[in-house]
């Protein structure tokens, strides 16, 4: 094992330890945020996207962006705690390399059950397209990405066009899909998951509208799903399930297991210290670049001699 590797993996275990025993999430993240990136981004703190309900969010943008694809990412947190600040590390890794980053609260659970939540998501989402030439984006390459919960909020989007449908848009509107270890298929839930019951309900029929791979119909934009082979958290048979349920339907998706990482080494792979643990930002890059509109453009013979 290559030295890098291994410093990677005790950081990993030191990160992890932190958020399990101590429970101090904002310290962790803190630690992962020292090792941002700074150089040709430009950071937009606290842009108010719903006034009503004190939602705010966080944009991460290429210096001089024009027509950048933009990637909405959705934190997990159980549904239950979180902050966009948080993510301060994965804004900066996409736009370090060309992508801007709007990376948005939401109301959680008990304060609001999942219909909350989802019209907070949807907003997000279309106030981006609203304003995505603004933040130097394109409004045809809007990606949703999340991650664990945020993965289930982000794949609901993108397959149930209930929530979209609120504000004009559909699932097919968006770019693609980003999935990193989400919560995609697990009805019935059970009966220790209290939470879950409470804010999707208790019956099967009542929480199938939560589930994202109940609402694969062939309609969909292209998805990428990453999960670790040893997530204990989020099974990986939740990815494998919405990858079959995509390729049943002949639809556009890609599905990657990396062997032997777990289910915050996946996202914390996204931050300067890890990214030697799973190859997640180069995999996100990739469908990223290989699914935006603009690239078509791209093509075109070089004018110059």
């Amino acid at each position: 094992m290559s030295t890098r590797r291994t410093s990677g993996l005790l950081l990993s275990l030191m990160l992890g330890g932190v958020l399990l025993l101590s429970g101090c999430h904002g310290s962790l993240f803190a630690a992962l945020n020292t090792t941002d990136e700074h150089k040709g981004i430009v950071v937009e703190r606290h842009v108010v996207f719903d006034a009503q309900h004190h939602l705010a969010l966080d944009i991460y943008r290429p210096a001089h962006a024009q027509h950048a694809p933009i990637v909405v990412f959705f934190y997990g947190g159980d549904w239950t705690h979180g902050k966009r600040q948080w993510y301060r590390f994965t804004g900066t890794a996409l736009a370090a390399r060309g992508v801007t980053v709007v990376i948005p609260d939401y109301r959680k659970y008990p304060t609001v059950k999942m219909d909350g939540f989802m019209h907070d998501a949807a907003r997000a989402v279309a106030w981006t397209h609203e304003h995505a030439t603004q933040i130097g984006g394109d409004p045809q390459d809007i990606f949703v990405m999340g991650h664990s919960a945020g993965g289930q909020i982000a794949a609901l989007l993108a397959t149930d066009p209930v929530w979209l449908q609120a504000y004009g848009m559909q699932p097919r509107d968006l770019a693609g899909f980003i999935g990193l270890a989400g919560v995609y298929d697990f009805v019935p839930i059970a009966a220790k998951e209290k939470d879950m019951l409470g804010m999707f309900g208790k019956t099967p029929a009542e929480q199938q509208r939560a589930q994202p791979v109940s609402f694969v119909h062939g309609a969909e934009s292209p998805m990428l799903l990453l999960h670790g082979t040893a997530d204990h958290e989020v099974d990986p048979s939740n990815s494998k399930s919405l990858a079959h349920a995509m390729q049943a339907q002949h639809e556009d998706v890609t599905l990657k297991l990396y062997p032997g990482v777990g289910h915050s080494d996946l996202l914390f792979s996204m931050s300067r210290p890890l990214r030697g643990q799973a190859p997640t930002l180069d995999d996100v890059l990739t469908f990223i670049h290989s699914h935006e509109m603009g690239a078509a453009g791209d093509e075109s013979p070089d004018p110059s001699p």
